[in-house]
């Protein structure tokens, strides 16, 4: 019995932990539930799927699109410096007509060429040069293959009696093109309706336009000429009448002198290369880079005397790499005065008009200013004097003159060459209406070099106007040939003349210019006999 009470006691015991066990197992869902459960997640799942496999796709074509992107832009931007590479760099050497540093010829001719307006005399001993007209007619007969010229004014026809000269000088490029010689014409765009320009054109001469106010709001004031690739003109004379009867110019001739063409030439290609562009290029050519400067100057002889040469232009928009600005190169001709520095133009202006605005600009000013104070250099300076004379030349020039107020050493003097009083006289005399003449001169000779240019000392020309100067440097000025000697004694000579006055009073002394008149007759007639 005991046995039997401990198994059913043992037995109960079991049963009791069962039901416990029981108790506290977890209920298992129906199967239905499971089923419902089971499709929830799968979705639930299959949808988190989808979403980060369209996820991953978008990333990937978002990245691929951003790499596509910079590529092409990586693409467009080699293409670009491609053709800006190529654009500015050409194969540097020959020029078209096989014309290099190597083969070009540097033992040349060189002539100061005037323009002596009607009615103005000078002493019998006063150095007297080729005429304008003259010189330029020299070139034209020269010609055989090509005539380049640049010019501020086109107008050679006109009815005054006295204009006759630019009427042989046109008639003179007709016959040229007429024998199939070259001709290429570079103009500001202001003279798009100039006769002389259209019918040279139709004649078959080719005319190129450049827009000086569009590219620096400034105008097109350089003058020079290249004949045959050989021989140059560079001067204050632009290709009109007035240049050849009623003002008073001067330029240089250089005959026989390729290797100066060489670099002048450049000058004309970029103009050329302007023509009917309304901005300017972000890159120029290497063929325009200058081949001379300051660091390197052209050696060669200039009558048979030991020179050193460069080309300048203006302004800095349109110098290319290497190619000295004018007022550089007129700062190397003063810096390397040792004794005096001669200054003739026809306006002295440092200033800078622009709209509505109007600044100093103290460059040349500041140069001739610290010759003067810092090296105890002579200076003189010739002005023109007109009816148009802007007012502010004599306030600078009167700046200029205190600066010398009690410091020893100091050496300044200025003049002013009027040449209206002299033509009203010689006009009134001959009972024929008179027309304003000026001295147009615009160059700088030292003891030691030369800079003869396009540009009056004003700084809005220097700043915004197109132009070209040539600087000849020679040491051995006491040689007679010296073109710097030449030059220092046509200042000399304009300097000690009676149209060179001190005091800018205009008062007609027409007694004087009768005596002077007949004193020059008398000279003449006894060089006839």
């Amino acid at each position: 019995m005991e046995g039997r009470s401990d198994w059913l006691a043992s037995s109960s015991r079991h049963e009791g932990f069962e039901q416990m066990r029981l108790k506290s197992r977890p209920r298992e869902p129906s199967p239905s539930l499971t089923r419902v459960g089971s499709n929830f997640y799968s979705s639930v799942k299959q949808q988190d799927y989808s979403a980060s496999v369209w996820l991953r796709r978008k990333d990937k074509l978002e990245h691929s699109q951003q790499k596509c992107i910079v590529i092409f832009a990586l693409v467009c931007c080699f293409a670009i410096l491609v053709a800006l590479i190529f654009s500015a760099v050409d194969i540097v050497g020959e020029d078209e007509d096989g014309l290099s540093e190597k083969n070009c010829r540097n033992n040349c001719r060189v002539a100061l060429v005037e323009n002596i307006p009607e009615g103005i005399n000078y002493s019998d001993s006063a150095p007297a040069h080729l005429s304008l007209f003259q010189g330029w007619m020299n070139l034209l007969n020269m010609a055989k293959k090509s005539v380049d010229i640049v010019s501020s004014q086109w107008d050679l026809s006109h009815s005054h009696p006295s204009a006759f000269q630019g009427q042989h000088l046109f008639e003179k490029l007709q016959d040229l093109l007429s024998q199939n010689v070259e001709i290429k014409l570079v103009s500001d765009i202001l003279h798009k309706e100039s006769k002389l320009l259209n019918d040279l054109k139709n004649k078959g001469a080719e005319v190129i336009f450049i827009n000086m106010t569009a590219y620096n709001d400034g105008h097109l004031q350089t003058s020079f000429w290249i004949v045959d690739r050989q021989h140059v003109y560079i001067g204050s004379a632009s290709l009109e009448w007035k240049s050849l009867w009623q003002m008073k110019e001067l330029g240089v001739i250089v005959y026989n002198c390729s290797c100066l063409v060489l670099d002048l030439q450049k000058i004309f290609a970029l103009y050329s290369s302007l023509k009917s562009k309304s901005k300017i290029p972000p890159l120029w050519s290497k063929r325009l880079y200058a081949v001379y400067g300051t660091e390197n100057k052209l050696a060669l002889e200039l009558n048979e005397t030991k020179s050193e040469v460069f080309v300048s232009n203006s302004p800095k928009l349109l110098c290319p790499k290497d190619r000295v600005l004018d007022v550089d190169a007129i700062y190397s001709v003063v810096d390397n005065a040792q004794q005096f520095v001669y200054i003739a133009v026809m306006d002295y202006l440092p200033i800078i008009n622009i709209t509505n605005q109007t600044r100093y600009w103290p460059y040349l000013d500041g140069k001739i200013r610290e010759a003067l104070i810092l090296r105890n250099i002579k200076v003189r300076l010739l002005i023109s004097l007109s009816k148009d004379t802007n007012p502010l030349t004599f306030n600078f020039v009167s700046s200029l003159k205190a600066i010398c107020t009690e410091v020893s050493g100091c050496r300044l003097k200025v003049k002013f060459f009027d040449l209206e009083e002299e033509s009203a006289c010689y006009f009134k005399e001959q009972k024929n209406s008179s027309l304003p003449k000026l001295n147009r001169n615009k160059y700088v000779v030292t003891d030691t070099a030369a800079y003869i240019g396009n540009f009056d000392w004003v700084g809005t020309y220097f700043n915004r106007n197109a132009g070209a100067g040539l600087v000849i440097n020679q040491t051995d000025t006491g040689n007679k040939t010296s073109i710097i000697k030449q030059l220092k004694a046509v200042f000399e000579r304009d300097w000690y003349s009676n149209y060179a006055k001190s005091s800018t009073t205009k008062i007609p002394n027409c007694l004087s210019f009768k005596h002077n008149k007949a004193a020059a007759n008398k000279t003449a007639q006894s060089n006839v006999n």
